[in-house]
């Protein structure tokens, strides 16, 4: 499994590796179609790969995907120091 924690996520990175890194990027993946996360083919598919399949832009789903996981970072940091 590649190390993907605090690395902005790419075209060419496994789903299954961007999902153990970024557990809440499921919910990114499954509002942009992909809804087949859990399959066992995606763990081992890139998003590139994957977009395919699904007839989605991959460059698309990256940008989603970067923009949902900074955003969750955010919002728990800030949770974080609320309590």
């Amino acid at each position: 499994m590649e190390d993907t924690a605090g690395v902005k996520i790419t075209k060419d990175m496994l789903i299954g590796d961007i999902l153990r890194a970024y557990p809440q990027s499921m919910y990114a993946l499954m509002e942009c179609g992909m809804g087949c996360i859990g399959c066992p083919a995606s763990q081992a598919e890139s998003v590139a790969d994957a977009a395919m399949v699904h007839g989605l832009d991959g460059d698309d789903i990256v940008k989603y995907l970067n923009e949902y996981i900074e955003a969750s970072q955010k919002e728990a940091e800030i949770k974080a120091a609320e309590a």
